[in-house]
């Protein structure tokens, strides 16, 4: 009994790194690289440069389809790479338009507090 629930724990925690692995890849993530460059300096190797990048990798749609039909959604696992990407596209789009949209009401509401405003000093006087 013993073992067998060892042995369950041990999955369990398998499939959630798995799972984990899994959701940065379909999210998409950044790596950190360090190249160094060496020279010999009277008989030593001596470090002349080092430099730091950061790449970003991006989703990956596969990994997205992967997730979506282990939860059960089998809507989208069944679906093709074009047809995920068409998904994407116009999600992409959605979000960009709602973003427009909240940065509009917000100039907006700017607007009309700088005009209140001057609004208000002009009675004052």
């Amino acid at each position: 009994m013993a073992e067998k629930k060892r042995n369950e724990k041990k999955k369990e925690k398998t499939d959630e790194k798995i799972n984990d692995a899994l959701l940065k890849v379909a999210l998409g993530y950044q790596v950190a690289e360090v190249t160094e460059e060496y020279a010999e300096v009277d008989g030593e190797l001596k470090l002349t440069k080092r430099k730091k990048t950061k790449k970003d990798v991006p989703p990956d749609l596969k990994a997205v389809q992967m997730l979506l039909a282990n939860e059960g959604n089998d809507e989208y696992g069944a679906w093709t790479d074009e047809e995920l990407e068409k998904e994407r596209v116009r999600l992409l789009a959605a979000l960009e338009e709602s973003k427009a949209g909240v940065e509009k009401e917000e100039r907006k509401k700017t607007v009309k507090a700088k005009t209140g405003a001057a609004v208000k000093r002009t009675k004052k006087k």
